[in-house]
């Protein structure tokens, strides 16, 4: 039998507003952590050394998106401000942690939060149009916010690093001793993945995150009742670009080099995909949505390459796969807005929904 909420009373608001307020809850957490700590050796174990770097590499890169896509997912799913200038910030906070580390030699623990302070305050200025458009005007708004980052960034070699716009960046260094396997960064990003998720659980169930989907659901109502909707409105747009930066930080330490083509727009597109995917208005939607888009281009090739060989050649395959991602790609996101609004949290939810009462399902 799972667990019966009839079976656990609260007595007191501490209980009541807990992150997690049934026992099952939290030791399911707790037992996914502990698995998360052991992937790497577990991974090593079955599939070899090599192997497992390669898939503890792709794992890094799902916790890096995990980050980008929360933040995205509390302005756009929370606070209901459409924005596709994410990756913009994205290479924001990558440059300006990029110059930090390499012009004054700070450490990650410095850059890291200088570069999402710095997304912060340039998405805070991006969302003072919010105030007085809202929709497909605000989402052109912030398309254009990206376009004049990436031109401020290619035309200023003193930010972007000279004409490549590329600045190397050593990998960080905790307590001086360098993060150089995949297995190490593993661990350096899967911290910053799990306070990026509490945070964002804290934040939607404060009184900001009420006020955000008050906006959301009604932004003149909200302001009938007492809500500062322009306050309210930058704050998100300044926590989304704070996550934003931070991912942009964190790609920079991962890959070791910033650049302007980690962070077009079509990143930006990338990242909405992952929110509507998995779920608009969820944290776990949004972790859910960047599994899977992280890893839909992975299996595609490989499945590809497995079966294609069968069909086409192998310069056929090279140009087939990325058009065959893109085609999938789109397929998808229409797939799931028509049939499923909700996205993959909905789903899980109604599984969820079923085992909650399960076999009594009256």
């Amino acid at each position: 039998m799972f667990h019966r909420e009839s079976g656990y009373y609260k007595t007191t608001y501490a209980e009541d507003g807990a992150l997690y307020p049934l026992p099952i809850a939290k030791w399911t957490v707790g037992i996914l952590l502990a698995l998360f700590v052991v992937l790497p050796p577990l991974t090593t174990a079955v599939t070899g050394a090599l192997a497992a770097e390669y898939y503890i590499s792709i794992v890094n890169l799902i916790l890096i998106a995990v980050v980008g896509a929360i933040g995205l997912n509390i302005l756009v799913g929370y606070t209901g401000q459409i924005s596709i200038g994410h990756a913009g910030f994205m290479s924001v906070g990558a440059y300006t942690a990029a110059n930090l580390a390499v012009k004054l030699d700070l450490p990650f623990w410095i850059t890291l939060p200088a570069g999402g302070l710095m997304a912060a305050a340039i998405g805070a200025v991006v969302g003072i149009p919010s105030l007085r458009i809202k929709g497909l005007y605000l989402a052109i708004a912030t398309l254009a916010a990206q376009l004049i980052i990436e031109w401020i960034i290619n035309h200023t070699p003193a930010i972007s690093g000279g004409s490549q716009a590329s600045i190397e960046v050593d990998r960080p260094a905790v307590f001086g001793y360098p993060l150089k396997t995949q297995r190490e960064l593993y661990y350096f990003l899967l911290l910053f993945a799990v306070l990026a998720i509490v945070g964002a659980l804290n934040i939607v169930r404060s009184r900001i995150g009420r006020a955000f989907v008050a906006i959301r659901d009604q932004d003149i109502a909200a302001e009938i009742i007492g809500i500062n909707i322009f306050r309210y409105k930058l704050t998100a747009f300044a926590i989304s670009s704070f996550y934003a930066g931070v991912t942009g930080v964190l790609y920079t330490y991962y890959l070791g080099i910033a650049n302007y083509e980690n962070f077009l727009i079509s990143t930006s597109i990338d990242y909405l995909a992952m929110i509507i995917i998995g779920g608009l208005g969820s944290v776990l939607g949004a972790i859910f949505g960047a599994i899977f888009v992280t890893l839909l281009p992975i299996l595609i090739r490989l499945f590809m390459e497995t079966f294609g060989t069968l069909f086409f050649t192998t310069a056929e395959l090279n140009n087939i796969i990325p058009a065959m991602r893109l085609g999938i790609f789109g397929l998808l996101i229409i797939v799931f807005l028509v049939l499923e609004p909700e996205g993959l949290n909905r789903l899980w939810r109604n599984i969820r929904s079923y085992f909650r009462v399960w076999p009594f399902s009256y």
